[in-house]
């Protein structure tokens, strides 16, 4: 089978030149475990943070779960097939830690290791470069109950599963990402409690941060150790951050925002320490008395790569009295010791997540990445969009999808002009699945997912980036 392109039906990509991306360039598309794979309790699979929260009543939206989502864990011959029908180069996904190592501690799950056996082993078959991340929010409940990253033991808990990991597929796995997006976990996670394990502490918050950092640099000196050749990298959630006006209020709202959400993460991974405003900023929440001496310098363990996901900017403010942030993701207890910030919405276009559309901030982001932190090669892994799907006729014309997914490639091809090493980009997502605390009711797919019967169906985004593949880059239009 193959994916013709398709026009757009509206004029959203009219009088745009061709781009050529550079020889090589990565073209790859992303999940997450348990996003897709269902099977919750098969095979061994222990409970994840994930499981029990959304589990919980009114922790999710429809009190969804994740019980079953795409059931890759029993389609993936299938699911493989259609990325190659997509002619995808690369697929990231994670792997389930509760799958591998139920408890948290101790030997491996052979049955849950031979899953992701498979899975590589069909990737490669199929000429699809596997994109392995250890950790995308679903920890083993038992370390939940034990302190969960709040604890400093979980970071150490998290080496030895990498080495697990790394064990079973490093001889197959080039590259490896240890974490995607800490700042959800921790800030979500430990913050507004929003996101598995439902907690809100801003010291927890911050602890957990730290400490998920930490277990990326232990994970990173546990996979030098296995697998000496192995590309090494980890993903972290990146937005610019603009004030609302020159007014100083509005500018130090700004600099505290951009502390919490790329800073916090970047200067330890990156540089090696914490920015002094940044701790100064969180001083009333806590007196950074976790980070022990070392920390710092294994947290910043050299890497091969670093991920880029990317969807959106925020725009801030100086509080209005009685006003609160009006999304959840933006709630006081996401930015601890900022309670006071306002986020201004600018009217703009926004996707079903009510995410404002902003591709040149993917230019920005990538662009500071590397003039300010890094020449290490980038790779933007995860970028896309949720709008609502309709069925027609066997067909999904998602053509906003589409127009989001060109801008932004044309901001990443003009990264690229720009100087960035930029090396490939993974779309957001090969398919529709459970998104978290919104159950499934929102849809990032390429690839239509009906939940009661599982059927695919590939969208016009997936038909037309199966063309942005084979060209290598994006067509006149």
């Amino acid at each position: 089978m193959s994916y013709p392109a398709r026009p757009p039906a509206s004029g959203a990509l009219a009088e745009r030149p061709p781009l050529t991306f550079p020889p090589g360039f990565l073209w790859g598309a992303a999940t997450a475990a348990y996003q897709i794979e269902g099977a919750a309790t098969e095979d061994g699979r222990g409970p994840s943070i994930w499981d029990t929260f959304s589990h919980t009543p009114g922790r999710t939206v429809n009190g969804h779960t994740g019980d079953v989502a795409c059931d890759h864990y029993h389609r993936l011959d299938s699911d493989v097939a259609l990325m190659a029908e997509l002619g995808l180069k690369s697929y990231r996904f994670s792997v389930s830690w509760p799958r591998v190592q139920p408890g948290g501690s101790g030997p491996a799950n052979e049955a849950g290791l031979d899953f992701y056996r498979r899975l590589v082993d069909n990737l490669l078959a199929n000429g699809i470069e596997p994109w392995l991340t250890l950790y995308h929010w679903d920890l083993p409940q038992p370390l939940e109950d034990a302190g969960g990253w709040p604890a400093r033991d979980t970071a150490a808990r998290f080496a030895d599963y990498a080495t697990l990991v790394a064990d079973a597929l490093g001889d197959r796995v080039r590259y490896w990402t240890t974490l995607n997006e800490p700042w959800c976990s921790a800030f979500l996670g430990y913050g507004s409690g929003v996101h598995a394990p439902g907690r809100s502490d801003g010291a927890e918050a911050v602890r957990a941060g730290h400490h998920l950092m930490l277990g990326h640099g232990l994970a990173v000196q546990a996979l030098r150790a296995a697998r000496p050749t192995a590309e090494l990298g980890v993903t972290v959630n990146l937005y610019p951050v603009d004030p609302a006006s020159d007014a100083p209020g509005d500018v130090d709202a700004a600099r505290r925002i951009d502390g919490l959400a790329n800073r916090f993460f970047l200067d330890p991974l990156l540089k090696g320490a914490y920015p002094e405003d940044l701790v100064a900023d969180l001083a009333e929440v806590t007196d950074f008395g976790h980070v022990q001496d070392g920390d710092l310098a294994t947290i910043s363990s050299p890497l091969d790569v670093v991920g880029v996901n990317y969807y959106s900017r925020h725009v801030v403010a100086a509080p209005i009295e009685g006003q609160q942030p009006e999304k959840y993701w933006r709630a006081p207890s996401c930015w601890p010791g900022s309670e006071d910030v306002r986020f201004v919405t600018r009217g703009v276009p926004v996707t079903d997540m009510d995410w404002e559309i902003d591709a040149p901030g993917l230019l920005e982001t990538l662009r500071r990445v590397h003039e300010e932190y890094t020449d290490l090669p980038l790779y933007v892994t995860e970028n896309g969009s949720a709008f609502v799907d309709t069925v027609v006729d066997g067909e999904v014309d998602d053509v906003d999808r589409l127009a989001y997914f060109d801008a932004h490639l044309r901001a990443s091809h003009e990264a690229i002009e720009a100087g960035v090493p930029l090396r490939g980009y993974f779309a957001w997502s090969l398919m529709d699945n459970f998104e978290w605390a919104w159950g499934y009711t929102k849809r990032f797919g390429m690839i239509h997912v009906d939940y009661d019967s599982q059927v695919r169906i590939p969208k016009s985004s997936a038909r037309w980036y199966a063309e942005v593949i084979r060209r290598n880059g994006l067509a006149a239009q």
